[in-house]
């Protein structure tokens, strides 16, 4: 399924996850998550930890609070192990933990190069993602950073980081020149919801090819380096023969 991508519609906003997409954190999110839980009573290795360990993979790219606020029920628990978790996955950032995915920075280069306002949007807090860029030097390269509270509180998978980027930088006349690329089903369904025209799963994050075109994915491509030669050539080969693996 390739929704409404034609040449009559040339991408002109690409919206980028972060973690797993762009940056490569080597699953420091199931060992901050693990100092979370800890802070919270539960025991490393229990039924419990697993079963919240799965639903964490499950939900990977959620906003972190949604998933604490499953997870615990009650806002002021939900609260307190999200505070644990940014900070654990802070010290994490700050240890040197994390790098970029390979060709992501060159990706976001090439974009821009091609007149596209690239966007940057995490489901952390503003002060992990901050972190992050720091770390990578990367404060200038996207037009625009978002966290969930900039898009009024709603994370994915719901399309408000999406069309809070398109409002923000008013680089689209249309949701039809919007490109989303992203490593799990709630990336897929946030592009989708939102009405982009291209909707790209990559591989080197949380969720494999199944789970990323069984949430709406309209191309698989094995990095985001692979992103400006899809969007390059549509007017080519059409938008198949840059899919990668199928």
């Amino acid at each position: 399924m390739h929704g409404n991508y034609t040449e009559d519609a040339p991408i002109s906003l690409v919206v980028l996850d972060m973690a797993g997409t762009t940056v490569a954190d080597g699953g420091l999110v199931e060992q901050a998550f693990a100092a979370a839980a800890g802070r919270l009573g539960v025991v490393p290795g229990s039924a419990e930890h697993r079963e919240q360990l799965a639903y964490v993979r499950a939900t990977m790219g959620e906003s972190k609070i949604s998933v604490f606020r499953h997870l615990y029920g009650d806002e002021a628990r939900a609260r307190r192990a999200n505070a644990a978790f940014e900070e654990a996955y802070g010290e994490l950032v700050d240890a040197g933990r994390i790098a970029p995915v390979p060709g992501a920075r060159e990706a976001i280069e090439a974009l821009r190069d091609a007149g596209r306002t690239v966007v940057l949007t995490t489901g952390f807090a503003r002060v992990t993602q901050d972190a992050i860029l720091d770390a990578l030097g990367w404060r200038d390269l996207a037009a625009l950073t978002l966290c969930p509270a900039d898009a009024g509180g709603r994370g994915r998978p719901y399309p408000d980081l999406v069309l809070t980027a398109l409002l923000r930088t008013g680089a689209a006349d249309s949701v039809q020149q919007v490109a989303v690329a992203g490593d799990t089903s709630y990336d897929m369904l946030s592009g989708r919801r939102a009405g982009a025209s291209v909707v790209a799963g990559v591989l080197t994050g949380a969720h494999d090819e199944a789970a990323l075109r069984g949430a709406g994915a309209t191309h698989v491509l094995a990095s985001v380096a692979g992103l400006p030669r899809l969007l390059d050539g549509r007017a080519g080969d059409g938008p198949r023969a840059a899919e990668g693996p199928s």
